[in-house]
């Protein structure tokens, strides 16, 4: 089973370091054995963890339950003095993460990218963080590829995410790297959040609640998911809220942050993973249910979006989902 070590620290904010244990932790076969096994471990331990929150955390966990990951994670503290002031850990801080093995796969959720980066695990590599800690935190790592425009970022062996519920997104796209959409899916599902949010979206987005009388997408959308083996045209859509193309091209924009088009590749994207995992259809059919049309679009998007061609995602993630 795949260990997950979650690293605490003091000023840890709570909602942060629950991502890890409630996603991972939620991931299971079809049978219903667990994918992952979460351990929280602090810097000292047995001891008490300050949280940013008006209760404190204890933890029975030491450093040395790093050693025993697969894959550790740093969520953001406020408390990380000399870290943030300097560039550097401090000596407990230092020591704890000297413990990792090399090869461990290492994750941070908003700043804990600054424990990564001021252990040197992100020089010459792009990481991002919350938007309005990046221009400091380029400042103090001037080798690290800074991207503030982003949800999250894979570099493979090492991944950061930006602020708080960012963090869900990342450790989501974990789960479907590791055993694919449809696990990721009944995770998300069963924490009642968006299955997918692509890492390359824009973290920091003006949109502005509706008011409850103002017209919304809603409608189109659960129609758009109901018949995506259909061709769509953004007419149909709009016609569905009894707009035109141009207002409810914008209200979309407005409630999704992207345009129907991107919204309704995804989807088919998403559907198409879907399929290929969980059912026998031939990659023609898949095609068609998608709502590509064509194999060969079909296999142009997903190649697009997670790099491989459809047989080769089939074979990849298939066997995962049908043990």
């Amino acid at each position: 089973m795949h260990r997950v070590a979650v690293l605490a620290l003091d000023g840890v904010i709570p909602f942060e370091l629950g991502i890890p244990q409630r996603i991972f932790g939620r991931a299971r076969t079809e049978d219903g054995a667990p994918l992952y096994s979460v351990v929280t471990c602090a810097v000292r331990a047995p001891g008490t963890v300050r949280t940013d929150a008006d209760f404190a955390i204890l933890l029975e966990h030491g450093p040395e339950a790093l050693a025993t990951a697969d894959t550790v994670i740093v969520p953001a503290s406020y408390e990380l003095g000399p870290v943030y002031e300097e560039g550097r850990l401090t000596p407990d801080l230092a020591r704890a993460m000297a413990h990792i093995r090399p090869g461990t796969r290492l994750v941070s959720i908003c700043t804990g990218s600054w424990v990564l980066a001021a252990a040197g695990r992100l020089d010459n590599r792009p990481a991002t963080t919350h938007w309005a800690h990046a221009a400091a935190f380029q400042r103090m790592f001037p080798a690290i590829k800074v991207d503030a425009d982003v949800l999250f970022i894979d570099d493979g062996d090492v991944l950061t995410s930006a602020g708080v519920a960012a963090g869900i997104d990342l450790c989501l796209h974990i789960v479907r790297r590791d055993h694919g959409a449809a696990v990721a899916n009944d995770v998300a599902r069963r924490t009642v959040v968006p299955p997918h949010r692509d890492g390359g979206q824009a973290q920091f987005i003006e949109r502005p609640v509706p008011s409850p009388r103002s017209a919304t997408t809603t409608r189109a959308r659960a129609w758009a998911l109901a018949h995506l083996h259909e061709p769509i045209q953004l007419r149909d859509m709009a016609a569905r809220e009894s707009m035109s193309v141009r207002t409810f091209t914008r209200r979309f924009r407005d409630e999704t942050g992207i345009s129907p088009g991107q919204w309704l590749t995804r989807q088919r994207v998403e559907r198409a993973r879907h399929l290929l995992e969980t059912s026998t259809l031939s990659i023609d059919q898949v095609a068609r249910d998608a709502g590509f049309g064509t194999p060969q679009s079909m296999r142009q998007h997903l190649q697009a979006t997670v790099g491989v061609t459809p047989t080769t995602y089939r074979r990849t993630f298939r066997s995962t989902t049908t043990t």
